[in-house]
């Protein structure tokens, strides 16, 4: 009794603070609210996130301050400052743009806000052996500067090889530029920034200027930059799916071989690729950089390349346009290959129109989980798919993480965006486009290989599964927004 005299006597005392406390919440979550519905994308989010709010201003006012609040005003004064608006202009002066291929798919190609470039030299890079093989030779091949970009970098065996390479070219009087996210790469102890500081290379998290509790600033924690680049004198640029880690090299016990997939382009695409990474240089230091600029511009090879860079700073939902887009063009064959497979329900009715137009739309996803909630709420979207007359592959020999989209023999797409509303909506991602017949067809070759080292998921295999695991999957599904 005592006792609850005490709280009580407190409670009184605290009064005017809990007070203030309780009308700062709320005035908290009215600012969210209003913020909003002046921004909103989506009746069904927002209504959403109005009702949390005015029930449940804690913790929903701080929850959406992180996953809610978007402003990128500052991110597109960076890409005016880095000429955006008029690189169309200029590929064309110097004769690099490819305008019958730009006009066979304008709205890739407005998205982009450059054209197709031409006289490309492609090589598809398959798993991390070979991809890494490429990037570090290419590394040790630099002369004038390198840029790299990873959301994921680990202090293990092949992060320290990365880091050696990156300190001798550095040593040798290279510019080297590393950028990583803070996210991703969250383990990463300082001794390995330190390092490489201490020996040249300009070092970089993707947030530290803009941490996400500053209260000059939304919070942007939600918002990772998920790229991938390295680009080597303007001449030679790697985009894919690999991070640097011991396990993209298939040496985690727990994953064993890691099915990824990389892209090496020489030629003007590593420029555009170099402008990107500039780009987020920039906006994540304060700092402009100007890449590299090789004269005359190198065309080693006869390929036309798209580098689409994508993100939540984008005017429109880019990246999910690019791949409706792409998927409504299907007339033949639409193969998509993700690690995570939860769709909003724009993309679900493009891929069952698809299908109804008699397309062989086949999707490949892992087998094996690394992100438990993202691969139960998979396996929830890919089931609706199978009941509508989708193939569903599970691959098998190993952990799929490659990002890979192939539409007829027309055009194929190679990136960093997997096929889920984070890398649609939220994530700064980037893709190479490709439309040469032989990278096509080598996609194509490379994709059929992974079909037949999966398992399709038939009919009988839902009706098997147990109700427990379906309203497991069913309940994870309900967190695809953030997924």
């Amino acid at each position: 009794m005592l006792r609850d005299v005490d709280l009580a006597e407190a409670f009184v005392a605290n009064l005017p603070i809990i007070a203030a406390f309780t009308l700062a919440l709320y005035a908290l979550a009215a600012v969210c609210a209003v913020r909003e519905v002046l921004n909103s994308r989506t009746a069904q989010g927002s209504i959403a996130w109005l009702l949390s709010l005015l029930f449940l201003p804690f913790p929903t006012a701080f929850l959406y301050l992180v996953f809610g609040w978007k402003r990128f005003e500052d991110y597109g004064e960076v890409r005016a400052y880095a000429g955006r608006a008029t690189r169309a202009a200029r590929a064309g002066e110097l004769r690099l743009a490819d305008a019958k291929t730009s006009t066979s798919w304008p709205v890739l190609t407005r998205i982009a806000q450059i054209p197709f470039l031409a006289g490309n030299n492609v090589e598809l890079l398959i798993d991390g052996p070979d991809t890494f093989e490429s990037i570090l030779a290419g590394i040790a091949a630099a002369r004038r500067e390198v840029l790299v970009q990873f959301f994921i970098i680990r202090d293990d065996g092949l992060g320290q090889r990365f880091a050696d390479a990156l300190i001798e070219r550095a040593h040798a009087g290279v510019t080297v530029h590393l950028l990583y996210d803070d996210v991703g790469s969250k383990s990463l102890p300082r001794s390995y920034r330190r390092r490489l500081r201490e020996a040249g290379v300009r070092v970089a998290g993707f947030n530290q200027r803009h941490k996400w509790l500053r209260v000059t600033g939304p919070m942007r924690l939600n918002y990772r930059n998920h790229r991938k680049i390295v680009v080597v004198d303007g001449q030679s640029a790697w985009v894919g799916g690999h991070n640097v880690g011991d396990e993209y090299i298939g040496l985690s016990a727990d994953f064993g071989h890691w099915r990824d997939t990389h892209v090496r382009v020489d030629g003007p695409s590593a420029i555009a690729c170099a402008l990107s990474f500039c780009e987020d240089w920039h906006w994540a230091t304060g700092t402009p950089i100007r890449p590299f600029l090789p004269v005359p511009i190198p065309q080693p090879g006869d390929e036309p390349v798209l580098v689409m860079p994508t993100g939540p700073a984008d005017t429109f939902e880019d990246c999910g346009i690019a791949f409706s887009e792409a998927i409504s063009r299907a007339r033949e064959r639409l193969w998509i290959v993700s690690p995570y497979f939860v769709p909003e329900a724009a993309m679900q009715t493009a891929l069952l129109a698809a299908a109804m137009r008699g397309v062989d739309v086949r999707i490949l996803l892992p087998e094996k989980a690394d992100h438990r909630l993202v691969w139960l709420a998979s396996y929830a979207h890919a089931d609706d798919m199978v009941d509508h007359g989708i193939k569903i592959y599970r691959y098998t020999a190993g952990f799929l993480h490659q990002k890979v989209i192939l539409v007829d023999d027309q055009l194929a797409g190679i990136g960093t965006v997997n096929f889920d509303a984070r890398s649609f909506r939220i994530n700064f991602e980037i893709t190479l486009w490709f439309t040469h017949e032989r990278t096509i067809g080598k996609v194509a070759e490379m994709l059929t290989r992974d079909f037949g080292q999966s398992r399709a998921t038939t009919p009988q295999d839902l009706a098997v599964r147990s109700f427990a695991f379906r309203f497991i999957a069913q309940a994870a599904r309900l967190f695809s927004p953030i997924l």
